[in-house]
């Protein structure tokens, strides 16, 4: 069986559609790889492309996109609500068919190695290629931003995995790394307190105390004038959403404040959603492998 690899890399640009289509144009490009699905937020100001292919191809489509971000996204001028440190802001790559989490972990590294080779842009290894415990987390390796970033690469325990302790002057610094399947999730209230959002992320995510598996902070939405609790669901099975998005409810009612929405932003797995689904729908000794007709269909 040909073996496939996940890439879903994040792009520092959500609103200008003809940089948008030309990393579009080069993701289709790219022989062996194909463009599962893209989307872009005004407000985030960012990207999230899915992409799958043969562990070459998939490699290959990562630098060219990341060349072609470092030539269109100056970030010396960029704004926007979700946190950023570079125009290539983060590529991770997924085991999907025949593939090992070690097998990404080196197409991480041979990926890593060449952004700085040939576009001198730094890279920080995160989640299953960090060096150290203390890179594992993207939260802890983007803290600073763009802005804040060349002083923190004079800390001593700050060097980049590649690379000089300098940012490139308008593409920043990229995180590169192999991860497991994660669920970009996030939920929309019906209010435009920012304050009310960034207590709740609070509450709710792993640094501060809440769901291991949960990365949270408030968003506020310009274009709907709502906040939003924006999240990393970093592992479905061991912090389900539904538990995520009840924890939200309960925190917002303490405001007056109720849920309006949710999102999913770009490909998740489907048993994250089946697993609501048996949750909601207080669904008795259910099988996902032998209940789920796509699971026999797609073997």
């Amino acid at each position: 069986m040909a073996k496939l690899v996940e890439c879903i890399p994040n792009f520092s640009e959500g609103r200008d559609t003809e940089v948008i289509n030309t990393l579009v144009e080069t993701a289709k490009s790219v022989p062996g790889v194909m463009l599962l699905d893209y989307s872009s937020d005004a407000s985030h100001n960012r990207s999230v492309f899915t992409l799958v292919g043969d562990p070459d191809g998939i490699a290959e489509a990562a630098f060219r996109l990341c060349k072609v971000a470092s030539e269109k996204i100056d970030m010396t001028k960029h704004t926007g609500e979700h946190p950023r440190m570079g125009a290539t802001d983060v590529i991770p790559f997924v085991p999907v068919k025949d593939t090992t989490a070690e097998e990404c972990i080196e197409i991480s590294k041979k990926v890593a190695k060449r952004i700085y080779d040939e576009l001198q842009i730094p890279i920080f290894l995160y989640e299953d290629s960090a060096a150290s415990e203390k890179r594992r987390n993207l939260a802890a390796v983007r803290k600073g931003q763009f802005e804040g970033m060349p002083e923190k690469l004079l800390q001593e325990e700050w060097a980049p995995d590649f690379g000089e302790r300098k940012i490139h002057p308008t593409a920043g610094i990229t995180a590169v790394g192999a991860r497991m399947p994660l669920v970009a999730f996030n939920v929309n209230l019906n209010t435009s307190d920012i304050n009310i959002a960034n207590a709740i992320a609070k509450t709710i995510r792993s640094s501060s105390g809440g769901y291991k598996f949960c990365k949270a902070i408030g968003v506020m939405l310009e274009d709907r004038n709502i906040a939003q609790v924006s999240m990393n669901m970093v592992n479905y099975e061991g912090t389900p959403l539904y538990r995520a998005y009840e924890a939200i409810r309960f925190e917002a009612e303490r405001w007056g404040v109720s849920i309006i929405g949710s999102e999913v932003i770009g490909l998740t797995p489907v048993k994250a959603l089946v697993d609501c689904a048996e949750y909601y729908l207080k669904i008795e000794n259910f099988d996902y492998k032998k209940q789920v007709l796509e699971n026999h269909l797609l073997g």
